[in-house]
C-alpha cells in the first residue's frame, strides 16, 4: 500500500462520503433516488412501493419495501463527488446502520413532515453524536396533508438541538472560494440562531458584517450548526435547492499519508465470494495488496507491502479484486485513494468494526439484541407434539448445514451470536426483534435450503465478576505442555471483556504472549453461574510456561480457557460473580392524569423514573412516537395523538424482562394518547439473580465445552484434575496476591 497526501482544493473535486439516515417510512430511500435522478446517476427515479428503487437491489428489500443493508451510490453535482450510503431505517437492522456512521464524513438525516421527530430519529441523533458525524437535515413530505414547516423546525430545535436552522444553499456546485462572504441577511431572523451558536462566529459578523463560507462549513463540520431544507421527494419538490445546500456547506477531509481503513460491512454476492466493505481513511488501497494480522498485536489486522517478519507469526491475506459500487453494479478497479469506499475480495478474517493500518477497532456498539430465540425445522403439517419432543428437531446432516449457514450469517452480522448450547441440544440466535427472524428465516430458505422457525424468546442475560482471581490453567497431556495464569478483575460497567499481558519477554517468549491473548480475545468467555456471556471484566496473562519440545499453538489454547474457567469457579464459591440482565432508557408521555398509574407501573418493574420539567405540555404537533415493537425492543409507536396539551411526560430506566409488552397496557389506559421511547441502556445487575439462576440449571463443570478442570501428566499418560485441586498442582508460582 503506497502512502500519499491528499490537500484538497475548492478548484478540484470535493470527494465526500454521506449516510441517509431516518426513521422507517420516513422517505430515505425515495430522497436518494431523487437525488441520483436529479444528478443525472439514473434515467428514472425508481420507487420502493414499485420494488425498482436503485439503492434496493437485494430481491429480500424488494419483496419487504424497506431497506435491509447499507448500499453504495455515486453522484456529481458541480466539484462535489458525493458517495451516498443508504442505511437501514427499521430499528431491527439499526445494528447495521450504527456501523456505517463510522466511515462518514456527514449524514443526511430525513425527518417525516407529518410524523415529526420519532423514536428511532432520536436514537439515531445519539448515535450520530457518540460518532462526532455532522448532520445535514432534509424534512420530507412536506406536501402531505398536515405537514407544517414552522412547527416541524420547533420540534427539531426542542427535541434535537436549537443549532438546526434553515441556510440557503445557494448555487452552492459552483465552487466558489471558502473566503467568499455571504450575506447572512439572507437567512432572516435564522442568522443570529447561527451567529450565537460560536464566539469565532459571533466576532468575526461584528467585524465584518457577514461570515464567511469556510466559518460556516467549521461550524457544520463540529456540530455546532445543523442545516435543515424541506421539500418532497417523491414529487422532487426542494431537491435541487437540496443538493445545492449539500454543495454549499459540505467540505471534504484532509486525509493522512500513512494508509488506514474502517471496515463497516461483511457481505457475500450472488457466487458466493465474501466482501469486505471499507472506508480507505489514509493513504491509498490496491488490488493484490497484502493484509497482515500478527496473533495478540492488539490492533487486529496491519498492512504491508512485503512479507514482514517471517518470526512475528502473521496470518497474511492477499486483496483480490476491488470493486466500486453503485447500486447493484460494480467496478473493477485497481486502486482507491484516501476518502473512497469500496468493497474487496481475498479476505477471509475481516469482520466489522475492524480497523486496518492506523485505524484502531471499533469499541462495543451501542445498540445490542436483548431477545435470544432457539432455532428449529420449520413446523410442518404432519408434525406433532409430544413429551419428549416438544419441537421439532433438525436430523444430524441438516443440523450442520444450518449452523454453518448460520455461521456466514453470523460473519455478515456478528450481533446474531450464533451458539450450539449442548447441554439443550440446541440452536440459539441474539436478534433485535422479530423483522430480523423474518429475515433470517427467508435468507436460510434461499441461500441454504433450509426451512426453519424459532421458539419463544428470551432475554440474552450477562455475567460478571466483582472480586479479582489469578485462575490456573494447565493442558499436558503426553507430548503437550503449556500453563497459563489469567487474573480475572472487574471493569467498568459497558467496558466488554479486555485483555492485556503483564509478564516480562525474560519469562515467556513474544509469540507465546501473542497467542494467548488471541485466544482470550477469540472466544466468548462463559459465565459460570447460567453460562451466560462474560462481561465487564478485564484478563491479564501474569504468568505462563512453555516446553522447548513438547508446546504447540493449541496447547496453550487449552491452558487459557481452563484458566479464565477455573478462575471463574473460584469466584463463584465465594459468591463473587452477578448475574447482569438488560435494561432500557425510556421517555414515556402520558395524559396528566396517568401520570400515578405509570409511575406506579415503574416502581413495580423495579425501575426509577421522573417527570422531565422540560417536556411538560409540549406544543400541539410534536410528532412524537416510538415505543416497542411486537417483540418488545426498539421504537414504534402506540397511539396517534401528537402531544396535545397536558401531557406529562416521564423519563427513567427498567429492565427489558419487565418492560417487554408494557406498550401495550400503556396504549390501554390511555386510551391511545400515550407515546414511548426506549433505547438499550446496557446492562446492570439482575434482580432476581436467585430465580434466574435457579431456573436456569446450568452446571459448569458438566459443561465439556467450557470446562474448568485441567489435564497434567505422570508416568507417561495425562490425567484429568478439578479445578479445586489445580492450585496444588501447578507449575507456576502464584504471580500475584489475588488466589485461593
Amino acid at each position: 500500500m503506497t502512502q500519499t497526501g491528499n490537500a484538497s482544493q475548492e478548484s478540484e473535486p470535493r470527494r465526500v462520503v454521506a449516510g441517509i439516515v431516518a426513521h422507517v417510512d420516513a422517505g430515505k430511500t425515495t430522497l436518494s433516488e431523487a437525488l441520483l435522478y436529479t444528478t443525472g446517476a439514473v434515467r428514472t427515479a425508481g420507487r420502493v412501493d414499485h420494488g425498482d428503487a436503485f439503492l434496493d437491489p437485494d430481491p429480500l428489500e424488494k419483496r419487504s419495501g424497506i431497506t435491509i443493508h447499507a448500499h453504495q451510490a455515486c453522484i456529481r453535482t458541480g466539484n462535489l463527488e458525493l458517495t451516498l450510503l443508504d442505511t437501514p431505517g427499521h430499528v431491527d437492522f439499526a445494528a447495521d446502520t450504527e456501523r456505517v456512521l463510522r466511515v462518514l464524513d456527514y449524514a443526511i438525516l430525513v425527518i417525516s413532515g407529518t410524523d415529526g421527530v420519532q423514536g428511532h430519529t432520536e436514537m439515531l441523533w445519539r448515535l450520530l453524536e457518540r460518532y462526532d458525524v455532522p448532520v445535514i437535515v432534509f424534512v420530507n413530505k412536506m406536501d402531505a396533508p398536515g405537514a407544517d414547516r414552522d412547527t416541524v423546525l420547533r420540534q427539531l430545535q426542542r427535541r434535537l438541538s436549537h443549532g438546526i436552522v434553515p441556510l440557503d444553499g445557494g448555487d452552492g456546485a459552483d465552487g466558489t472560494s471558502d473566503d467568499d462572504a455571504i450575506d447572512v441577511g439572507d437567512w432572516g431572523w435564522y442568522a443570529e440562531d447561527v451567529i450565537m451558536q460560536d464566539d469565532a462566529a459571533t466576532e468575526e459578523y461584528l467585524d465584518t458584517g457577514a461570515l464567511r463560507r469556510s466559518t460556516v462549513r467549521r461550524l457544520i463540520a463540529s456540530r455546532i450548526v445543523f442545516p435543515v431544507f424541506f421539500g418532497s421527494a417523491l414529487h422532487m419538490s426542494g431537491i435541487q435547492a437540496f443538493l445545492d445546500g449539500l454543495g454549499m456547506w459540505m467540505q471534504e477531509t484532509r486525509r493522512p499519508a500513512a494508509f488506514g481503513a474502517k471496515v463497516y460491512r461483511i457481505s457475500h454476492d450472488e457466487r458466493h465470494n465474501r466482501l469486505t466493505w471499507l472506508r480507505v481513511t489514509g493513504g491509498e488501497l490496491h488490488a493484490k495488496d497484502v493484509v497482515r494480522e500478527i496473533p495478540g498485536g492488539g490492533r487486529g489486522l496491519g498492512t504491508s507491502d512485503d512479507g514482514g517478519d517471517a518470526d512475528d507469526g502473521a496470518i497474511v491475506e492477499k486483496i483480490d479484486q476491488v470493486r466500486i459500487y453503485n447500486g447493484a453494479k460494480y467496478e473493477v478497479v485497481t486502486e482507491v485513494p484516501a476518502g473512497g469506499v469500496c468493497a474487496v475480495t481475498g479476505l477471509e478474517r475481516t469482520f466489522p468494526g475492524q480497523g486496518l493500518g492506523f485505524e484502531p477497532d471499533a469499541g462495543s456498539p451501542t445498540l445490542q439484541p436483548v431477545l435470544t430465540y432457539s432455532v428449529w425445522p420449520a413446523k410442518t403439517p404432519d408434525w406433532k407434539p409430544s413429551p419428549t419432543a416438544p419441537h421439532p428437531v433438525f436430523d444430524d446432516l441438516t443440523l450442520h448445514r444450518a449452523i454453518a449457514g448460520l455461521r456466514e450469517l453470523e460473519d455478515e452480522e456478528p450481533m446474531l451470536n450464533v451458539a450450539w448450547v449442548e447441554r439443550l441440544r440446541e440452536l440459539q440466535v441474539q436478534v433485535m426483534g422479530e423483522m430480523q427472524l423474518e429475515l433470517i428465516h427467508q435468507i436460510m430458505l434461499e441461500r441454504f435450503g433450509i426451512d426453519v422457525g424459532f421458539g419463544n424468546g428470551g432475554i440474552v442475560y450477562r455475567e460478571t465478576v466483582t472480586e479479582p482471581m489469578e485462575g490456573v490453567g494447565h493442558f499436558e497431556p503426553l507430548r503437550h505442555y503449556a500453563e497459563a495464569h489469567i487474573l480475572i478483575e472487574p471493569g467498568e460497567p459497558g467496558s466488554g471483556v479486555r485483555t492485556g499481558s503483564d509478564v516480562s519477554l525474560d519469562v515467556l517468549d513474544r509469540n507465546w504472549q501473542r497467542l494467548i491473548l488471541t485466544h482470550l480475545a477469540e472466544k466468548e468467555h462463559l459465565g459460570v453461574l447460567i453460562g451466560a456471556p462474560l462481561t465487564d471484566v478485564k484478563l491479564t496473562l501474569v504468568a505462563g510456561k512453555a516446553h522447548l519440545k513438547h508446546t504447540e499453538g493449541g496447547d496453550f489454547r487449552q491452558a487459557t480457557y481452563r484458566a479464565v474457567r477455573q478462575g471463574l469457579m473460584e469466584l463463584r464459591e465465594r459468591d463473587a460473580c452477578r448475574l447482569l440482565e438488560p435494561w432500557y432508557a425510556f421517555r414515556l408521555d402520558v395524559p396528566a392524569d396517568c401520570v400515578g398509574r405509570a409511575m406506579s407501573d415503574v416502581q413495580l418493574m423495579r425501575g426509577d423514573c421522573a417527570i422531565d420539567d422540560d417536556m411538560e405540555n409540549t406544543p400541539e404537533g410534536s410528532g412524537v412516537s416510538g415505543g416497542f415493537g411486537s417483540d418488545g425492543f426498539g421504537a414504534g409507536g402506540f397511539g396517534p395523538d401528537d402531544g396535545a396539551e397536558g401531557i406529562v411526560t416521564l423519563t427513567g430506566h427498567a429492565p427489558v424482562a419487565r418492560m417487554s409488552g408494557y406498550a401495550t397496557d400503556a396504549n390501554a389506559y390511555t386510551h391511545g394518547r400515550g407515546h414511548i421511547i426506549c433505547t438499550f441502556d446496557g446492562y446492570r445487575p439482575c434482580r432476581n439473580e436467585i430465580d434466574v439462576v435457579q431456573e436456569a440449571r446450568y452446571d459448569p463443570v458438566s459443561d465439556l465445552d467450557n470446562t474448568p478442570d485441567s489435564v497434567f501428566c505422570a508416568h507417561g499418560a495425562g490425567y484429568p484434575v478439578s479445578w479445586r485441586d489445580v492450585p496444588a498442582h501447578k507449575h507456576l508460582d502464584w504471580a500475584t496476591q489475588w488466589h485461593v
